[in-house]
């Protein structure tokens, strides 16, 4: 038994992701048997086979298929997702379009949303609403129709689609010789001293915590990632700042911010979600928590975004607005820090 079945789908590339923890009464009991309990249709082999490859985490640490589950463990699970075609159905959810023709589609997705289904998630995301309101959609590799790009479920900002098989081709080369133009806005934990810079490194999953990426600035494990960024505001204990990516790695700007030592804001997959940086007084503290209750996520927003339209080939620009969580969590650490310098 668990206290609940907390389901962590953000979509990394193939793969799903699970958290289940164990109530006070649970009595030892074999890791695979314990999630055959809460995953739908995970066969025992298939969770044995995940534990081999060092994928069932018990307290952020690997263990084997006949580890046992004891009261309060957190138990945490990466599963390959099965084809995607067979999830897809078309569903009426509000999509904010912000540019649309007949040939692409620009979209600002909500913090919360899933780009794509998944097993166990198979509605609500953003493609189930694209193929309601746009017939015939194009598929990428991954057999997910119009997504050229995507961004994770908590980050909320700015997607292109594509509505042709044309320009499901132009948007994705552009994407790849790296001459789309992405900046991010995201409020990192710490004083970042330099008013700009550029993180390098390798980014693949973590050999330690298989549910995070990780960053290798050596060595040939893991794919070629670069973030530049600019501070735009230092605000005492937390710093906001512009991240333009040269590259588009699963969770590139969380796990770089992460590897310089200035973790997203109340980003939980990475340990935002403590109080890393300030005071021990309760006050501190207290005004943390508010923050984190005001913004249930990692502070991460996709701002601006510009590509080539692929067929007038004009060199086009998107903007949005920073949501209002955001701008809520901004301005109690603005005011915090006026009042912290009197």
């Amino acid at each position: 038994m668990t206290d609940n079945q907390n389901t962590d789908l953000e979509n990394d590339e193939l793969y799903e992701h699970h958290k289940v923890i164990a109530t006070d009464g649970q009595l030892p009991l074999r890791v695979d048997k314990f999630l055959m309990n809460f995953i739908e249709n995970a066969s025992r082999n298939k969770l044995q086979q995940a534990a081999k490859e060092g994928n069932i985490l018990v307290n952020d640490i690997a263990v084997k298929a006949n580890h046992k589950v004891k009261p309060k463990d957190v138990v945490r699970i990466v599963l390959a997702y099965p084809p995607a075609e067979n999830l897809l159905v078309a569903e009426n959810i509000p999509i904010d379009i912000i540019y649309e023709d007949e040939t692409i589609m620009v979209v600002n997705k909500p913090a919360g949303m899933v780009v794509h289904p998944g097993h166990g998630n198979s509605s609500g995301t953003l493609v189930n609403g694209l193929i309601y309101h746009v017939e015939n959609l194009p598929t990428n590799s991954n057999e997910r129709p119009g997504l050229v790009h995507r961004i994770d479920k908590d980050t909320s900002g700015l997607l292109v689609v594509a509505k042709t098989e044309f320009a499901m081709a132009h948007l994705s080369k552009q994407f790849f010789d790296r001459k789309t133009n992405r900046k991010y806005l995201a409020l990192a934990w710490g004083n970042i001293e330099e008013d700009e810079g550029t993180i390098e490194g390798n980014i693949g999953r973590s050999f330690k915590n298989r549910l995070q990426m990780d960053v290798f600035p050596e060595g040939e494990y893991g794919k070629h990632a670069v973030t530049h960024f600019k501070v735009l505001e230092r605000l005492t204990y937390v710093t906001l700042v512009e991240c333009k990516l040269e590259t588009g790695r699963t969770h590139q700007i969380r796990a770089h911010f992460k590897h310089i030592g200035h973790t997203l804001f109340n980003d939980e997959r990475y340990g935002g979600n403590d109080i890393l940086k300030g005071t021990t007084y309760t006050k501190y503290k207290q005004f943390v928590e508010n923050c984190f209750k005001i913004l249930p996520r990692q502070a991460l927003h996709a701002k601006t975004l510009g590509f080539r339209h692929p067929i007038t080939k004009e060199m086009m620009q998107f903007d949005s607005e920073i949501p209002e969580d955001m701008n809520k969590c901004l301005d109690k650490w603005k005011t915090y820090t006026i009042n912290s310098k009197d």
